[in-house]
């Protein structure tokens, strides 16, 4: 071996603990070019280079050849950085009260392929869960794409670390179903290699705002959601997940904020998941929901094209002043540094942001001088997103082990 060949071989073993934490930062925007992957890593630019290298030989990320310098720049341009288009996949799903989503989802949050179904769950989860993965089958078939893992986000609470889905309040699942097992059973049996993962839909939703939508660079991020049925909420803490001692936490649907409300499924009344979803949203401004679509297409739908009718306005300022409460007391608590909001609750807001904002400061112990950020969640999917985060993070950990 001459001595450049040794020299390069040099810095790529000095490099490849780096391997991961690069990848991540393509992986989530934060490193467009060489010269800010250097300055991440905190290595050589001769170190960063043998590292973009090796991911790119890993058919992972794309370092352009020829690099341009930007108009008015100065020095020598840097390569820019990017996802390999062609590379890997991982499988994702997402069930919920409405049916499920299967999806391929390449490094970087973007879809490479999807299939949803509109239809009712069925009360078995072995038979749901293989109803998905054979969705997910038939798209890696179709695509001819590696695919190194399988990720899952199910609208119930999973107890640690068993995995089991302890109150699926909003599908006819029974409590203690051991989703976690079932699934990573159903994606062997159907021949997809690398690790399965299951996580609660509003915990992965969360994971994937913060490293791709609208919690990028929150330390303390809050997120509330209301899907097809029910309220949830996550809570990301310097960049991770907070679930709790086993996996429980953050159960916001069942703060009361209607003490003479509607009964709720968990046996009180007037709680979030039952005043602030799409169905309460329908029912409050006299719509029959109809079973043709989601109840969350319903709503949206509803709350874009006839906002200017009194009766929809009107439910829509109710359910505004009954998320505000509710996001308020969780202010109280947990000293976010900002909340976003998904699903129907993102509607909502756009619909009428300073009311929000307004009820949230009022009824927060900091009031408007403490006031926390509010915003929309900015990926239209991010729970099943979320859920390929859990498949991709082997990879993101360690390029080399993962994809040998």
């Amino acid at each position: 071996m001459n001595g450049k060949a040794t020299s390069s071989r040099t810095k790529l073993e000095r490099g490849r603990g780096a391997l991961g934490p690069a990848l991540e930062l393509v992986h989530t925007g934060r490193a467009p070019t060489r010269a800010v992957l250097t300055a991440e890593l905190g290595v050589t630019r001769a170190t960063a280079g043998a590292v973009a290298a090796e991911l790119e030989a890993l058919g992972l990320i794309r370092v352009d050849s020829r690099p341009a310098a930007a108009a008015g720049s100065q020095g020598r341009p840097s390569h820019r950085l990017s996802i390999d288009e062609a590379g890997p996949v991982v499988l994702a799903a997402q069930v919920h009260g409405d049916g499920f989503r299967a999806a391929l989802v390449g490094l970087g949050g973007r879809t490479v392929a999807t299939a949803p179904t509109c239809a009712p769950v069925a009360a078995d989860p072995a038979q749901v869960l293989g109803e998905v993965v054979a969705a997910g089958a038939a798209l890696l078939h179709r695509s001819g794409r590696r695919c190194v893992g399988a990720g899952l986000a199910v609208p119930s609470a999973l107890a640690e670390p068993e995995g089991t889905a302890l109150n699926p309040l909003h599908i006819a699942w029974p409590a203690g179903s051991p989703v976690r097992d079932v699934f990573a059973e159903r994606v062997r049996d159907a021949g997809i290699t690398g690790p399965a993962f299951t996580g609660n839909d509003v915990n992965l939703a969360a994971l994937a705002e913060h490293r791709h939508g609208a919690g990028r660079g929150a330390r303390h991020l809050l997120c509330v959601a209301t899907g097809h049925r029910g309220v949830g909420g996550a809570l990301v803490l310097d960049g991770r997940l907070h679930t709790g001692s086993s996996g429980l936490a953050l159960e916001v649907g069942h703060i009361t904020v209607s003490p003479e409300g509607r009964p709720c499924h968990c046996g009180s009344r007037g709680c979030l998941d039952v005043e602030t979803d799409p169905l309460a949203f329908l029912l409050s401004a006299g719509r029959e929901p109809g079973p043709e679509v989601s109840l969350l297409q319903q709503s949206r739908e509803l709350l874009r094209s006839e906002y200017d009718d009194p009766a929809v306005r009107r439910a829509g300022a109710e359910l505004v002043d009954r998320l505000g409460q509710g996001l308020a007391g969780l202010v109280n608590i947990l000293n976010p540094d900002r909340i976003i909001l998904g699903g129907l609750h993102r509607e909502l807001f756009a619909a009428d942001p300073e009311r929000l904002r307004a009820v949230v400061a009022d009824r927060s112990l900091w009031g408007r001088s403490g006031g926390v950020p509010i915003l929309g969640c900015a990926l239209d999917h991010n729970s099943l997103v979320g859920a390929a985060e859990l498949a991709w993070q082997p990879v993101l950990d360690d390029p080399l082990t993962a994809l040998a």
